[in-house]
């Protein structure tokens, strides 16, 4: 039941981009379109997941005054092989996604769920606690991208959706629009936070 709980509030109640609000720059950077977003959230995933596995297993043998530099280290190694998958089987999207990849290592949610979750947990906990942050960071990528780029370019996943009368919104594929359709996607779940809070 544990395992499930620590799983779940990722991708809701701690979702780290609507809820904590960390993480937030790669999400305004590279959510102009669902491609980028499902490349840059199957990647913080796979890191999230192995290095959290990787630091829960050496938690009790690190000593503490040498822990945050360990942790980078471990990072860093399964981010350097995202990299390197990526720039060999999935060239396109490495090149856009571009220098966003190395930078998952000073990620504050993987560091954060590193130093606040993992090194004080067990295995399977920590797993669950990866997992469940990293589909919920993916979700959170996915949702800003889908109205971006259908707001952006009239396309979803590269394919038209809102006919060639469409006249795209310059803005949405923009800096301004990422910062815009982020704030009002945050005001929303406060929103509904604050009904389910009044009504019970």
């Amino acid at each position: 039941m544990a395992v499930d709980k620590e799983f779940i509030k990722g991708i809701y109640a701690e979702n780290p981009v609507f809820r904590l609000m960390l993480g937030l720059c790669p999400t305004l950077a590279v959510s102009t379109s669902v491609n980028n977003a499902f490349g840059m959230g199957a990647s913080v995933i796979f890191v999230l997941a192995c290095s959290n596995l990787v630091i829960s297993i050496v938690r009790k043998i690190v000593p503490s005054k040498i822990r945050i530099p360990i942790f980078i280290i471990v990072i860093a190694t399964f981010v350097t092989l995202v990299d390197l998958v990526l720039a060999g089987f999935l060239p396109d999207l490495h090149k856009s996604l571009g220098l966003f990849i190395p930078l998952i290592v000073v990620n504050c949610i993987i560091l954060g769920r590193a130093e606040a979750f993992a090194s004080k947990n067990g295995i399977f906990l920590s797993m669950a606690d990866g997992l469940g942050m990293g589909i919920g960071f993916t979700l959170a990528l996915v949702i800003i991208s889908t109205f971006r780029e259908i707001l952006g370019n009239g396309t979803w996943l590269g394919m038209p959706v809102l006919g060639s009368t469409f006249q795209p919104v310059l803005l949405m594929i923009l800096p301004p629009g990422a910062f815009l359709m982020i704030g009002f996607l945050i005001g929303f779940f406060n929103w509904l936070e604050h009904r389910k809070s009044v009504s019970t």
